[in-house]
Order: C-alpha cells, then sequence, then structure tokens
C-alpha cells in the first residue's frame, strides 16, 4: 500500500506521531511531506503552494491514501492535483483552531480556522487525538460559522462529522515492565517536574505562583523545569528561576538522554494548562514512574482517574502538591499507562489506513 503522508506544521508531537506511525506500520510504503514549524499564518495558507513548487513529482504519483494532518490544507491541495481526489483521504487532528486559549498579543486566526474546517469536510474519514479534541472542534465551528454573514444551516453537517470522525489517541512507545519499575526505582519523591512549551497557555503563572507558596511555607522539594524554550519566554520564567534557585536541579531544554534521565528520577509531574488536546509530555514522565497531577478540565478527565486530578485552581493545586509532598500516605498508586502505548492502538491504524476493495 502506498500512503502519502503530509504534515504542514511538524512540531515536535506532530513529528513523533508520523515517525512512529511509519516505524510501527512498516509493511507500508510511505512517502513523507512535511513543513518546518515556523511562520505559521504563511504555512498553514501556503503549504499546497509551498508543495507544489518543490514536491510536484512526489505530488504527481499516485497514492492509495492521503493521510494529512489538520494543518493542510486538503481541499486546495487536491484542487491542485485532481488526481489525489480519488485516494482515500484521511485528516488526523492534533489539535484544533477552535480551541485555543485567547491572548492579548494574538489576533483572531480566521484563515487557520477555515483550513482546519474545509480540510476536515474533504477528508474521507476525519480522527482525533481525543474526544475533548473532537468535540471542541465540532462546538467551536458551530459558534464560528454563526458569525457569517449568512448565518448557514451548518448543525446538521457537523453533527454528522462528528457522528462520523474516530478517536484515536497518539500512542507512546512501548515501555516494558522492568523498564517502569527502574524508572519507579530511581523515583525522588519530592521532585517537581515540568516539561511543557514555555508558553501563555500552559499557565506557567499558576505553577510557579503555587511553587513559591510552598517555598515560602518550608516545604522541601526538588524542580526540574524542562521542555521547549523560545526566544521569547513568559516573563514568570525569570522570577522563577531566581525565587526557587535553591530547589532546582535542571532548568531549560536538555540533551535527550539527560531528559529521560530527569523524567526517570521525577516524583511529580504536573500541568497547569489552558490549551491540551492530549498532553505526550505528561504521559510520557507517567510511563516513567512520576505520578501525574493534571487540572480537572480539557482532555484530562477522559485519560485520568480522580486521584490524578485537581479542580484547576491554584488553591486545588497547592493542597493536592502539598499533601504528596508532605504525607507519602496520600499519593496514589503509579499510574498504569500500557493503554497509552503502541500495542493497544496498532491494529487500530492498520484499519484506519485500510482500503476497502472495490
Amino acid at each position: 500500500m502506498r500512503v502519502l503522508l503530509l504534515s504542514a506544521y511538524e512540531a515536535v508531537s506532530h513529528r513523533y506521531w508520523a515517525q512512529s506511525l511509519m516505524a510501527q506500520l512498516d509493511e507500508v510504503s510511505w512517502t513523507l511531506l512535511s513543513l518546518p514549524p515556523r511562520h505559521f499564518a504563511w504555512r498553514i495558507r501556503g503549504n499546497p503552494l509551498s508543495w507544489m513548487l518543490k514536491e510536484h513529482d512526489s505530488l504527481s504519483q499516485s497514492y492509495e491514501v492521503v493521510l494529512a494532518t489538520s494543518m493542510v490544507d486538503l481541499a486546495t491541495l487536491i484542487g491542485l492535483f485532481p488526481h489525489l481526489g480519488r485516494a482515500k483521504k484521511i485528516v488526523y487532528f492534533h489539535e484544533n483552531q477552535f480551541a485555543y486559549p485567547k491572548s492579548s498579543d494574538q489576533i483572531p486566526q480566521v484563515e487557520a480556522k477555515m483550513v482546519n474546517l474545509y480540510t476536515a469536510l474533504a477528508a474521507d474519514s476525519v480522527v482525533f487525538n481525543s474526544a475533548y479534541n473532537r468535540d471542541s472542534f465540532i462546538d467551536g465551528a458551530r459558534a464560528f460559522l454563526k458569525k457569517m454573514p449568512e448565518n448557514l444551516p451548518a448543525a446538521k453537517p457537523l453533527e454528522a462529522l462528528r457522528e462520523r470522525s474516530q478517536v484515536l489517541p497518539v500512542p507512546i512507545s512501548e515501555c516494558s515492565t522492568s523498564r517502569q519499575q527502574t524508572a519507579v526505582q530511581k523515583t525522588v519523591p519530592q521532585r517537581i517536574v515540568w516539561n511543557h512549551r514555555w508558553e501563555y497557555d500552559k499557565n506557567p503563572d499558576d505553577f510557579f505562583a503555587v511553587l513559591f507558596a510552598l517555598s515560602d511555607a518550608g516545604v522541601a522539594f526538588e524542580l526540574a523545569v524542562l521542555g521547549q524554550r523560545f526566544r521569547q519566554a513568559p516573563a514568570i520564567f525569570d522570577e522563577a528561576e531566581q525565587r526557587l534557585a535553591k530547589h532546582i536541579v535542571a532548568w531549560g531544554p536538555q540533551p535527550e538522554e539527560a531528559y529521560r534521565e530527569l523524567l526517570d528520577s521525577a516524583g511529580i509531574v504536573v500541568s497547569t494548562t489552558w490549551h491540551e488536546f492530549q498532553g505526550l509530555a505528561i504521559m510520557e514522565a507517567a510511563q516513567r514512574g512520576a505520578l501525574p497531577l493534571v487540572p480537572d478540565r480539557l482532555c484530562f478527565p477522559a485519560l485520568y482517574p480522580p486521584g490524578y486530578r485537581y479542580d484547576g485552581t491554584r488553591e486545588g493545586l497547592y493542597e493536592r502538591l502539598n499533601a504528596w509532598l508532605t504525607k507519602p500516605a496520600a499519593r496514589p498508586v503509579t499510574l498504569d499507562t500500557s493503554v497509552w502505548e503502541w500495542p493497544a492502538w496498532r491494529e487500530a491504524y492498520r484499519q484506519l489506513l485500510s482500503v476497502e476493495p472495490v
């Protein structure tokens, strides 16, 4: 089977998904076309033109399946290469543009939302990495289309799209029992890890405000702040690096081996995010033995039992973290993450790509 895999904005999680998918289904003949994750507005609107000018020969080939991420303007690409329309067309949503939290320094991205919508409508199969992603896309699209001048009757088509969509998470690499046990044995119970992007939508203000309060109260803990850092990061990171200096064991992006070792040593991994569609960073840390502590919102209620969730407020996070750090009996057991790993999802992905005989 020949599959054209298109990733128009290859962020870290998108690249991981594409590479692991190709490795897990190595019986497929893959052709991967991707674009770097920068210049977002140009990328999401211009990816068909970029590929037409750079990858004309690859796009001119015939494929049984076209598998595109939601950043791909699939409708335009099929218009430029009509023969691709005869393939089975699948769009995979790692995220959707209707569910991003607003920021004072952002302007509405009407074009990005329309690309998401056109791509979903142009596909034969639509797949989301979580039910939250699916529902926020459909509900967000309905609210968005109500703003159109003609007040178009979009509810029924969008609900039909919800009904025929699938939920397939991005699986994480398999972790053997012995490896998990080793990770748990190496765990430092008082070590807290933050391993998210250093951006406002991950809500670092709440995370650090709670750590400031714990430090001022004399609670003992270690801190490893990892994750992807950009040229401009929220100012709270500079403040936290100074105020929490006595607790810090690692600060900033790390080489892969050092990053894995820090995850192995983590006792707790925390999320305070306003925006998450699956949360691979939390999953990877939990797989390696850290106790995940996540807000009771977004995708998390469907993925984590109540014992690993707090109410989403600073007060709730402080209460739970304080208990986990000072009262060992308050900690839940290490989470079983085998349901997130590739063996549990390989056949579902194989079936997704299957083409019914004519």
